[in-house]
């Protein structure tokens, strides 16, 4: 691939990553004075310093994906797909954002929805902080997102647009990350994914689980009726707390549950279920067990 392809498609998150920090010192220094008088949680150094690994972590797996699928993408587009979008047309763009928009909803979802997804995604959700530094705090190992890009190529979108759209989108989702910004006006709020709304995302209270999957768009979620509207500062993190900072066990240690769980399950049934069913699935014998137990102890 041609070294001027690959500086367009690495050239905006690249580009972005100096002013990612700038806005993390200002939201920092913003928080400082508000931790107290308002209940903010502002940002922790060790919290921090994890997320940036994270995220300086993903900067290569992102890399080793582009490698492992732009060829995949170029064969069906080149070979596979029966028309090429032009991309020299004034709504080539805006109709890649939606149509990437959409396939990161869906992938997103699907990420939160079937455990095996959970495992890669989970990492992203660890911090129980919620600010711009979280938002870098991202997965090292994006497989499904493959899964989901087979599409874009299929319907005549050029390989390397799919990836300058699809860092565009992750450059927005940087700003959501924000406890700063409260509720913007109503249309806004309608329509674009806001902090608001990705604070729900975050949260690990019962009534804020799985909704606000959108990336750049809320319009998804109310479409598809995953929608919920931030009724109070929510708990950030997993419902289980991973209490670590070690970089592999919050990349990782899902997946070990996973293979712990299948290898104790006897039937074939239940290692499926224990691998692709929603994250916390159980069999029916020891979900009974379950509230069985929850009973006699509030009994």
């Amino acid at each position: 691939m041609p070294t001027s392809l690959w500086e367009q498609v690495n050239t905006p998150l690249l580009y972005a990553v100096p002013f990612f920090f700038v806005f993390i010192a200002i939201e920092a220094a913003i928080l400082h004075g508000a931790e107290q008088v308002e209940g903010k949680r502002g940002y922790s150094a060790i919290d921090s310093r994890t997320s940036i690994a994270m995220g300086l972590g993903s900067l290569v797996s992102i890399l080793v994906f582009k490698v492992a699928t732009l060829v995949v993408f170029v064969f069906l587009w080149s070979v596979v797909a029966l028309w090429h979008v032009p991309t020299d047309t004034w709504w080539y763009w805006p109709l890649l954002m939606v149509v990437v928009d959409l396939a990161w909803y869906v992938n997103h979802r699907f990420s939160h929805r079937v455990r095996i997804g959970w495992a890669a995604h989970q990492a992203h959700h660890s911090s129980e902080y919620f600010n711009l530094g979280t938002a870098l705090r991202q997965k090292w190992n994006p497989w499904s997102e493959a899964i989901f890009w087979v599409p874009l190529p299929l319907l005549g979108f050029a390989p390397w647009t799919i990836y300058v759209a699809f860092m565009l989108n992750l450059i927005y989702q940087f700003f959501i990350h924000t406890e700063a910004v409260g509720t913007l006006p109503r249309p806004i709020e309608y329509l674009l994914n806001t902090p608001s709304h990705h604070r729900v995302h975050h949260g690990s209270d019962p009534e804020y689980l799985d909704k606000n999957y959108g990336g750049i768009l809320i319009v998804w979620d109310r479409i598809f009726g995953s929608f919920q509207q931030e009724m109070h500062t929510p708990r950030y993190g997993l419902t289980t707390p991973v209490d670590t900072y070690n970089l592999l066990r919050l990349q990782y240690h899902e997946y070990g549950n996973i293979i712990r769980d299948v290898r104790q399950a006897k039937r074939f049934r239940d290692k499926l279920g224990y691998t692709f069913a929603p994250p916390g699935w159980q069999p029916a014998e020891l979900r009974t067990e379950t509230a069985n137990s929850a009973t006699r102890q509030t009994s």
